[in-house]
């Protein structure tokens, strides 16, 4: 199983490499992660935004010069051009530069001119802190706002996804919530008890559900041993699925700044995963994120 990202760029770089298509390709810590993950042998990359501003970039910083640019300033277009590139079959990822994600989530969803689409769109976060040994994966941070239960088995799915690709064969998935008993007035508990009906009934395949738990009982054995919680999931989890947008985000962002953190980024649920990351995440977030959408086009590796 991996358990690094150092793992996944080596993983990575047996895949590929595979085309990106950059939309709003004008930002230098983008411009910098590809040029790494070129480098790598990981990925290929066609450049799409404002070409001055990515030449420019590209002399400042001493850049690889023999990138394909298709020239667009309007970062809606950007962002179609990105999508229609991968239609087109001439890319196989895409990747957020310099836009906002609603901006190239609209290009991906149209119903006309889009990706095609299976089942719900989600943000997965892969997180490793300097406390732990293993991977946690988060979801969902970036896109669903207040999920239904019916979203979050899709969110859930797309998750294991993730977790699948990194070797992890039957990933603990911890459903988050305030409190660890059932309150019919916290629906996040109300959820998490449905959630783990549906994997015991196996409309929830690939993985081990347990909830609702909190955040200390579900990553933490001792602080679950101390409140008398005796579940496989317990102290354990691989996936954390948070009650909305708003914890998801908070709690993301909240690992990533209060602690030492390598992180990467995608978008799950369409024809391929989708680099994104926060357009502030450091140049390395960006380039685990495009190692990590790498290994996910490939299946797990155990395929």
């Amino acid at each position: 199983m991996i358990d690094t990202f150092e793992q996944i760029i080596e993983y990575a770089k047996n895949i590929g490499p595979k085309t990106i298509a950059v939309a709003a390709a004008e930002d230098e810590d983008v411009l910098k992660s590809v040029e790494h993950a070129c480098e790598e042998g990981i990925a290929d990359a066609i450049l799409i935004g404002d070409k001055g501003k990515i030449q420019e970039i590209v002399e400042e910083n001493n850049l690889n010069k023999g990138y394909e640019i298709v020239d667009e300033k309007d970062k809606i277009e950007a962002c179609r051009k990105a999508v229609q590139l991968v239609k087109a079959g001439k890319a196989s990822l895409i990747m957020k530069g310099f836009v906002d994600t609603s901006v190239i989530l609209k290009a991906i969803l149209d119903k006309e001119t889009g990706l095609n689409i299976d089942g719900l769109l989600s943000h997965v976060g892969v997180l490793k802190t300097d406390k732990y040994d293993r991977f946690f994966i988060i979801s969902d941070s970036a896109m669903n706002i207040s999920p239904s239960l019916e979203d979050k088995v899709s969110i859930i799915n797309n998750a294991v996804k993730v977790a699948h690709a990194l070797g992890n064969k039957s990933p603990k998935v911890a459903v988050l919530c305030p409190v660890e008993k059932v309150n019919q007035k916290i629906l996040s508990t109300v959820h998490a008890a449905e959630l783990v009906r549906m994997n015991n009934e196996g409309i929830i395949k690939g993985c081990i559900v347990g909830g609702p738990f909190a955040l200390d009982n579900a990553v933490s054995q001792e602080a679950a041993k101390h409140k008398g919680i005796v579940n496989p999931v317990a102290g354990q989890a691989d996936v954390l699925i948070t009650p909305n947008l708003e914890a998801g985000n908070i709690l993301n962002k909240a690992i990533e700044y209060f602690s030492n953190v390598e992180k990467a980024g995608v978008i799950m649920g369409a024809k391929s995963p989708i680099v994104l990351t926060s357009r502030a995440s450091s140049v390395s977030a960006k380039l685990n994120s495009i190692a990590l959408a790498v290994l996910i086009s490939r299946g797990s590796v155990m395929d």
